[in-house]
């Protein structure tokens, strides 16, 4: 039996990237993956495709809606489903492609089979058994689902069928009003299908700045979605070949919403597969496992990140626990920054935002200053029609230490990284707002709003 110094349970971000690096740091490392391609969920069925999608429709809606304003004149735009989920297709393949020359590439050896722990230091996969001194377990999550309205996968929905549909439904329905609910609904409103959001809570984005969030609401009303806030789905019926989702609102009054389709999207839950955590003595709590500082969970040799522990299940927070992980066991100090983490909405605008919200600093009574730049006046987001939107920087009173920021616009998601990068030095609002930006971009929101967070704009009264 060969042995490894690490086993590698799941080849998605966190996994495939823990990998990599500790065959970059001299590990011995093999991979388990049961899936055809790797990449995991991310790649396969999540992130990626998604994206594709959002690219796709976003671009089929600038022609229908606005390529007359930029003073170009087409004929009826015509939609080719299969021709978009083929792009999509094409575009995970060449990315699950290239994990494999990374693993050939950094000498990981792949096991494509689903793999269990028969005990701490062994795992099993394919007919094989292989011992490993180390053990990680990065299997990622699945869609949740709500016990009285299973999936059929064909008219009630997750996230994974709502990427291949063959033909735009011509109602959707969607439950719960997160970045899954949002950016998929967006996806098909955009290219017609009428789209309503039921939504137990009172918002959409609990968790993000109120600001931000009322902002998105206003503009994806604006571009067709409908919400229906504080409404309890209570089960489904079928009516003469249409779904009738029954609900009640906060008052307990019974509602009614017809569609073709119901994509559920009210959260993921961590996916163990074959793996008994019970008979490793692997402790979990509220369905997520244990684990230290170090990722260590309370069996002997057996590791956890990603969507299995606790935390945001972001793939790009996975990714830096794998590293971390991988640095750790090579004898060196890895560490994540999660003051740091970045969280992104992929609708149009899109929205991103890290560290504290404006809500959680008033609770806490923490003194902080604001600084805000609307992009309405930002020249480069007037000269390319997307004036919708803000950049906003919180500081420390005291210290102007940036604790949180928080964009709505085009482009936030690769806006916010110069935050964050600022944050990750420990940086203030000044130390942003005396950086050069070029002249003219939609960076320059952020530096406006830095600006205005420890002293005054330039371009703002």
């Amino acid at each position: 039996m060969e042995a490894y110094d690490l086993g590698v349970i799941g080849a998605g971000p966190g996994g495939y990237v823990a990998a990599i690096k500790a065959a970059q740091l001299g590990l011995k490392v093999v991979l388990f993956e049961k899936r055809e391609r790797l990449g995991g969920t991310c790649l396969n069925i999540g992130c990626i495709p998604s994206k594709a999608l959002l690219s796709s429709s976003h671009l089929y809606a600038q022609i229908v809606n606005e390529s007359a304003s930029h003073g170009i004149r087409l004929g009826k735009a015509e939609l080719d489903i299969p021709a978009m989920m083929k792009r999509k297709e094409q575009v995970v393949e060449k990315l699950t492609g290239g994990i494999a020359s990374l693993m050939k590439g950094n000498k990981v050896t792949v096991v494509r089979a689903e793999a269990s722990v028969p005990a701490p230091g062994r795992i099993s996969a394919g007919g094989d058994e292989y011992r490993v001194k180390n053990i990680l377990l990065a299997t990622g999550s699945v869609p949740v689902e709500l016990p009285f309205m299973p999936f059929d996968h064909s008219s009630i929905v997750d996230s994974t069928d709502a990427l291949a549909f063959e033909a735009v439904p011509k109602r959707l329905l969607v439950v719960g009003a997160g970045i899954i609910g949002l950016e998929l609904g967006s996806v098909w409103a955009r290219l017609g299908s009428e789209v309503e959001v039921v939504e137990l809570l009172d918002d959409l984005l609990p968790d993000w700045d109120r600001q931000a969030a009322k902002l998105m609401r206003r503009e994806l009303t604006t571009q067709g979605l409908k919400f229906s806030f504080k409404t309890k789905v209570t089960g489904v019926r079928n009516e003469k070949n249409e779904l009738i989702l029954e609900a009640e609102d906060s008052s307990g009054k019974a509602r009614e919403f017809r569609g073709e389709k119901i994509l559920v999207a009210v959260g993921r839950k961590p996916a163990y597969g074959g793996i008994d955590l019970e008979s490793l003595g692997v402790r979990t709590e509220k369905g997520r496992i244990v684990t230290d500082a170090d990722f260590k969970t309370s069996a002997s040799g057996i590791y956890a990140i990603g969507d299995l522990i606790s935390g945001p299940m972001l793939a790009h927070k996975a990714e830096e626990e794998g590293v971390a992980l991988a640095e750790k066991l090579a004898g060196k100090a890895g560490h994540v920054n999660y003051a740091a983490l970045p969280g992104v909405l992929y609708t149009h605008p899109e929205a991103a935002m890290v560290g504290r919200t404006e809500e959680e600093l008033k609770a806490e009574q923490r003194p902080y200053r604001k600084g805000v730049f609307q992009f309405g006046v930002n020249g480069r987001a007037l000269a390319g029609g997307e004036s919708a939107g803000f950049a906003k920087v919180l500081s420390d009173a005291e210290t102007d230490r940036i604790l949180g920021v928080h964009i709505v616009g085009d482009h936030a998601s690769d806006l916010i990284h110069e935050a964050i990068t600022v944050m990750e030095f420990s940086g203030s609002a000044e130390d942003l707002g005396r950086s050069f930006f070029a002249h003219p971009t939609l960076s320059e929101a952020v530096k406006e709003a830095a600006l205005a967070a420890y002293d005054r704009g330039i371009h703002s009264l």
